[in-house]
């Protein structure tokens, strides 16, 4: 694939990335937090397990991946800093309307509207950062932000099980409340500096939304990097999700011990933040795409064949710190496959990705169903390491 050239952007500073990534860290942990907070809010609303999940973790992940369609149009037209900004207070209003919620119906649409709020931020940062970020230096810069999301995946399971045994759901939902108010006020304060690029294309849209997403998938490049990134959602997720349940059923691990081994994935990911700089100066792209597919085929292999529960944590390291390296590569080309109309690029780069993922579990669910955890694994893991030498050839200039 050729890598356009980046246009001269204004001087970028640390604050406004720091900041991008405490956002990013709010919205991963608002994702992940109310996981182990299901059995509290059985409790209190006398609901079954299933409705509980639905409503507190399945409304808000699907709004959270079906918005992404739109949300990459509304940064391009209002600017894709200031719209950031907008969505992490309205998450602050949402998150105590949750705890305020006196039924499980109030608190499922407190929960679906927190999620079309909360999915806009990560992708609209991503695009910020290529509007202000050389290409040259943009992979190290995406990778650092998206530590604040590796840490809110981490966090969002750990605090909510911590917490939710002290202060409650309502409590926990508070506290998030909390920290989007104090983030989106730092995010206020900075959006008024001149250190934010507040550039907004000139114009306005002359196609209905679905022509100019049609009009987009006509570049070949964006083919190739959107199709790349659904299959690596469907392959990856569709292997990666059931370890936890292989973990439980094979080595009889409490959910807390699970939770934990699981919990190394991103660490693996940390890790590879840390030393993106030095891997991309030593690799280059293809030598990621290429060294982090076989990390997963191998990783996900030696999970297959585990014969102690200990072994699965460090493997679950190596797959956070192959699946970034390949991750990350992806989508700094997302970054520049459509510069033109960056927000909605990684909008619909974002929504192809969240799709894989549903259907990937989906699919690979009805094969462990049928034969089991190991080939569902073995089959993730190769699947993945041929996906990074096909997508490795296109990145030729």
């Amino acid at each position: 694939m050729s890598r356009p050239s980046t246009p001269p952007s204004p001087p970028s500073s640390i604050r406004p990335i720091v900041l991008l990534s405490a956002g990013a860290f709010a919205s991963a942990a608002t994702l992940r937090v109310a996981d182990p907070l299901i059995p509290q809010i059985v409790a209190e609303f006398g609901v079954t397990a299933g409705s509980a999940a639905m409503v507190v973790g399945m409304l808000f992940a699907v709004s959270y991946g079906l918005i992404q369609i739109l949300v990459g149009p509304l940064g391009d037209r209002f600017g894709k800093y200031r719209v950031v900004v907008v969505t992490t207070f309205l998450c602050a209003a949402t998150n105590v309307g949750a705890a305020l919620a006196n039924g499980l119906f109030l608190l499922g649409a407190t929960r679906l509207l927190s999620g079309c709020l909360a999915g806009a931020i990560i992708p609209l940062g991503i695009a910020y950062l290529g509007d202000v970020t050389p290409y040259e230096r943009r992979q190290p810069v995406l990778a650092r932000y998206l530590s604040g999301q590796i840490l809110g995946v981490i966090s969002g399971q750990v605090l909510g099980g911590v917490f939710g045994d002290t202060i409650g759901w309502r409590g926990i939902f508070v506290a998030l409340g909390a920290v989007y108010l104090v983030i989106g006020g730092l995010l206020w304060i900075e959006l008024k500096s001149p250190r934010v690029d507040k550039h907004r294309p000139p114009g306005g849209a002359t196609h209905g939304l679905a022509t100019r997403y049609l009009l987009l998938l006509r570049d070949p490049r964006v083919r190739i990097v959107v199709a790349a990134v659904f299959a690596e959602g469907f392959l990856f997720f569709g292997g990666f999700v059931f370890i936890g349940a292989y973990l439980r059923a094979t080595f009889a691990l409490s959910y807390g011990a699970v939770g934990a081994v699981l919990a190394c994935f991103g660490f693996g990911g940390l890790l590879y933040a840390a030393a993106v700089k030095l891997l991309v100066t030593r690799l280059g792209e293809r030598g990621l795409v290429l060294v982090g597919g076989s990390i997963l085929g191998a990783a996900m292999a030696l999970v297959a064949a585990a014969q102690a529960a200990w072994v699965v944590a460090p493997l679950a390291a190596a797959i956070g710190g192959g699946f970034y390296m390949h991750h990350n590569t992806l989508q700094t080309h997302a970054t520049q496959m459509a510069p033109q109309a960056r927000g909605m690029a990684i909008s619909l780069f974002a929504f192809c990705y969240f799709l894989g993922q549903a259907a990937g579990i989906a699919a690979f669910g009805r094969g462990v169903d049928a034969f089991g955890y190991a080939p569902g694994f073995i089959a993730s893991g190769a699947l993945l390491f041929v996906l990074a030498i096909v997508y490795s050839r296109t990145l030729k200039r």
